[in-house]
């Protein structure tokens, strides 16, 4: 009975850990999608274009704080200075995937 129990909770498991990681997980193919559409004007390659030393490269991004879902999210619903606010725009599931995908990116060197 309690090895019985021990495989069903072991099985259980696997399955819980399995979708919650699909549930969290981000679409980096829908995150390059929304950035390509709404960010890469200004930010193409992890550039900036309006203001050119505040780019999306690790290093800046570091520099700044912004090297992590919770700050980037926050920037791209609220905008900040010559950044307009997409939280009207775009969903939070969207923005978190591009937020996903610029970190990504950062890792990378673009």
């Amino acid at each position: 009975m309690k090895k019985m129990l021990l495989v069903l909770f072991t099985v259980f498991s696997f399955f819980a850990i399995g979708f919650t990681q699909v549930a969290f997980a981000a679409d980096l193919d829908n995150g390059e999608k929304v950035f390509s559409a709404n960010c890469a004007a200004c930010h193409a390659g992890g550039n900036n274009a309006i203001m050119p030393d505040k780019t999306l490269k690790k290093d800046v991004l570091e520099a700044n704080s912004m090297n992590g879902i919770d700050a980037i999210t926050y920037q791209v619903k609220n905008g900040k200075n010559a950044m307009p606010a997409f939280g009207g725009r775009l969903v939070d599931e969207d923005i978190e995937d591009a937020a996903s995908y610029v970190l990504s990116q950062s890792e990378k060197g673009w």
